[in-house]
Parts: structure tokens; C-alpha cells; sequence
């Protein structure tokens, strides 16, 4: 993918930040959305100084942040997503738009998906944003290992689900600025139900085995 301008709403969260440093290592311009633009700023200094000299990485607002963006990025927490979405609408209007919310709750025996009206949170917010290109990706990549590991991610595969296929493939091309290959495609956006809950799964295997588990497809040419 030739170089975009990539908006990350929830870009000062653990996963928001992860993905904006991994665009801006591959020369996106990345604009950080926060609901305090003061925030934003602050953590886009952070990541732009940790990704190096060239990297163009800039705060503001989510309604400024969602307008300026060619692509925008929803790494927000599923409680208060559906306002958030909404507010948002008139912005992403014929935007490809990325979810990687995870709708998960948490309890004395760990994660667990919490049910969601629309199936999945890209469907909720697909519904809420009908002018978008919702595709859902990168649910199931740690926050951590997009931070802190050095090189691509190359034991991992994204997976991207999403209704219309120039949007899918952009964001399967996408993928490559973590992993170091595209994105696989698993198939239309209602698959986001199942892809959402699984990240509940890896946090467990990570909390039993003391690692950084992810996703990788065997069988693939």
C-alpha cells in the first residue's frame, strides 16, 4: 500500500499505540485520536520518537482525527463504542474503516466475550456508520509484541473479515506492516463474531503459559 494517512481513534490505549508506531515505521502519516486532543499529542511525540527520524505521527481530537484520516482505525474499548461510532459517522463517509474491538468483559476466571446486539462490534459498527467500509483486523495481535518486539511480527497472521473487497484487500495489504506479509482474508464481516471472542482465548493462554500468544494459518501456499 502506497503511502496513507491513517487515523488510530483510541490511539493512546495499549493496542491503539501499538498499531500507529507499526504505520508509522512503514511510513504512513498517522494522526492519533483521543477525546483529549492534549493527550493525543502527547502520545503521538511518544511514538513518533520511538519509530525515529521521518516518522510522521500527530494528535488531535476523534472528529478531527476520523476527518483528516484516508483510513481510520477504531483500538477502542467496547463500553462506549456504539456513542463513539456515532458521533463519528458523518466522518468516515466512504472511508475504509477498521475495527479491531474486542468485546470482552472479565471475571475470577479470566476473559469472556460479552454478547453483542449486532453480532460483533465491526457490525455494530457497520450499522452505526453506513457510509463506511467496515473491515474488521488485528484483534488477536498483542499490544505488547507491536511495541516492544523488534522486526515484524512474523510468527503471526492477521486475519481480516469485511463486506466489500477493495477495502478488505487494502487492509489484507495493510497487514504486511506487521507480520511482513498481507493479511489473510477470512471471508465476509459477519465473521467478526468469531474472530472477536478468540482474543478472549489467547489472554487465557497468555496468563497460563506466561507468553504472547497469536494467530498463525497453516495449510496457505
Amino acid at each position: 500500500m502506497e503511502n496513507a494517512t491513517i487515523a488510530v481513534i483510541g490511539g493512546t490505549g495499549p493496542q491503539g499505540r501499538g498499531l500507529a508506531y507499526r504505520f508509522a515505521l512503514a511510513g504512513h502519516r498517522v494522526i492519533i485520536g483521543s477525546r483529549d486532543s492534549a493527550r493525543a499529542q502527547e502520545k503521538a511525540a511518544e511514538i513518533a520518537e520511538r519509530a525515529g527520524a521521518g516518522a510522521a505521527v500527530t494528535g488531535a481530537d476523534n472528529i478531527a482525527a476520523a476527518r483528516a484520516g484516508d483510513i481510520v482505525v477504531l483500538a477502542v474499548p467496547y463500553e462506549g463504542h456504539g456513542e463513539l461510532v456515532s458521533s463519528l459517522s458523518p466522518a468516515l463517509e466512504g472511508k475504509v474503516v477498521i475495527s479491531c474491538v474486542n468485546p470482552l468483559a472479565f471475571d475470577d476466571k479470566g476473559p469472556y466475550a460479552v454478547p453483542v446486539p449486532d453480532g460483533s462490534a465491526a457490525e455494530e459498527a457497520a450499522r452505526l456508520a453506513p457510509g463506511a467500509r467496515l473491515v474488521g483486523a488485528f484483534h488477536h495481535v498483542s499490544a505488547v509484541s507491536l511495541w516492544r518486539h523488534e522486526g515484524p511480527l512474523a510468527e503471526e497472521d492477521v486475519l481480516v473479515c469485511g463486506d466489500d473487497d477493495d477495502a478488505r484487500a487494502a487492509v489484507a495489504d495493510l497487514a504486511a506492516t506487521v507480520t511482513g506479509r498481507p493479511g489473510i482474508v477470512a471471508g465476509p464481516l459477519r465473521l467478526a463474531r468469531e474472530l472477536e471472542p478468540l482474543t478472549g482465548v489467547l489472554i487465557s493462554i497468555n496468563k497460563r503459559y506466561k507468553v504472547r500468544s497469536g494467530v498463525r494459518i497453516s495449510g496457505l501456499a
